[in-house]
């Protein structure tokens, strides 16, 4: 599958959000990746709705939602969901998991399940019919600057060995944590084409941002 970056939106530069947008259209970035936190799934709090609405007024890049929530079903409808995003959802939030799934796809965006490092692979086996794409979090959830764990990168092979051979082989797997150079590299080698892109790639102080995204294509090419 085509690699795709999906810059980790709560590490950007948010004294100029224009500027950052700017040069992310310019580098042809696919997605934009939203934290949502509610400091109940996940001891943080992060991106709401006013800045996702924003994003939406200030770029056509399609929004990639990461609903770190509690019962993410009572929460779609507070944020400016749209054809062609993709809306993650974990399995460890909800007992109504094909339900927000059906809910998300009747929104006409692109229905993903997020599972974190210790959750393992058989909880999809029911409902990969149901999804576009699975978020494989490879550190845990809820701040950034993690080191990877990892025993996700066997995790993310074992999973895209059996999407492709169960029929599966359009669904895409996303990979969120301490995705630098080296480790997307390793990632993409495994199975992953979404590359979630924070602090230790395309944010990185030391370069511009222009380079590290030129980097980070090579490192998942």
């Amino acid at each position: 599958m085509t690699s795709k970056i999906s810059p980790s939106m709560m590490c950007a530069d948010y004294t100029d959000l224009p500027g950052t947008l700017r040069a992310l259209e310019r580098n042809g970035i696919e997605y934009l990746h939203i934290d949502i936190m509610d400091g109940r799934f996940v001891p943080n709090f992060t991106l709401g709705t006013d800045y996702c609405r924003f994003l939406k007024r200030n770029t056509s890049i399609p929004l990639d939602y990461h609903l770190m929530v509690e019962e993410p079903e009572n929460k779609l409808d507070w944020f400016p969901i749209e054809a062609g995003d993709f809306v993650a959802v974990h399995y460890e939030s909800t007992k109504h998991l094909q339900r927000v799934l059906a809910r998300i796809r009747e929104k006409g965006a692109k229905p993903m399940v997020a599972i974190n490092p210790a959750t393992p692979l058989c909880v999809l086996e029911e409902i990969l019919c149901d999804v576009d794409g699975v978020l494989v979090m490879t550190v845990n959830p809820g701040f950034a600057g993690q080191k990877l764990v990892p025993a996700t990168l066997k995790k993310i092979r074992r999973l895209r060995d059996w999407l492709d051979a169960n029929g599966y082989e359009q669904v895409e797997i996303e990979v969120d944590g301490n995705v630098n150079f080296p480790n997307a590299a390793l990632m993409k080698e495994a199975g992953a084409n979404i590359f979630v892109a924070g602090t230790s790639s395309i944010f990185k102080a030391d370069e511009s941002m222009d380079v590290n995204i030129a980097k980070l294509r090579e490192a998942v090419r």
